[in-house]
């Protein structure tokens, strides 16, 4: 064998042992992955963030909607402890249909499919403009078209009596036109849009087994 094939088998010897060195070193990657990097000197139980939320780290259902640490975040927190499904996404995403369930029936005067979701004091107040509004002999079309806008704006909760309550703000678009009993229209418009702005306390007792929120105050 002529020397310069045993030089070629002797460099090819050679670059097969780097070859597999280097896998043992880096092991098989593909494509350009940059790869990890660690640092010698971080406790090894820093290499792992997930328990760092579970072990005692913000709950970030609560703080994505108050501020850490504030009063309605431990009112917030409070509530999960007396009942544990809880949950402010949850009910945040329940109170956005209730308000248009709420406010729509109210507007056409159907007052007896929402009795579940309001208390008392807002039935009597709710009656009140309905039965106006019969005796005038005057009646609301309206239109819902969505809500631009709502937010958690304060939680309190009865250590005593378990009872929590959360307000929301809502902003809110829709049409309105309200015609007296010959059917011409003496407010609104159905092609004007009205924006309306609302604060609604929704209440609820923690500890008991009815699930429902009832609306128990508004304002604006």
């Amino acid at each position: 064998m002529n020397s310069p094939i045993i030089q070629l088998l002797v460099l090819a010897g050679i670059a097969i042992f780097l070859i597999l060195r280097l896998r043992g070193v880096l092991g098989t990657r593909e494509g350009y992955e940059k790869p990890a990097v660690t640092r010698p000197d971080v406790d090894r139980r820093r290499q792992r963030p997930e328990f760092d939320v579970i072990e005692g780290g913000p709950d970030l259902d609560i703080t994505d909607h108050v501020p850490e640490g504030s009063d309605s975040a431990q009112a917030l927190a409070a509530m999960k402890r007396v009942d544990p499904p809880f949950n402010v996404g949850e009910f945040l995403g329940g109170a956005r249909g209730a308000y248009e369930m709420i406010l729509m029936a109210f507007e056409k005067g159907d007052l007896e499919s929402i009795l579940p979701f309001i208390s008392e004091d807002i039935y009597e107040a709710f009656a009140t403009v309905v039965d106006e509004r019969q005796r005038q002999g005057v009646t609301v079309e309206a239109n819902f078209i969505g809500i631009s806008d709502m937010t958690l704006t304060t939680a309190e909760f009865d250590e005593t009596t378990k009872e929590g309550e959360i307000t929301v703000r809502f902003k809110s678009e829709l049409t309105s036109v309200v015609r007296d009993n010959g059917g011409d229209v003496i407010e609104g418009s159905a092609t004007e849009i009205k924006r309306q702005k609302d604060s609604w306390t929704f209440s609820r007792k923690m500890d008991a087994g009815d699930p429902n929120w009832r609306l128990v105050a508004t304002g604006e």
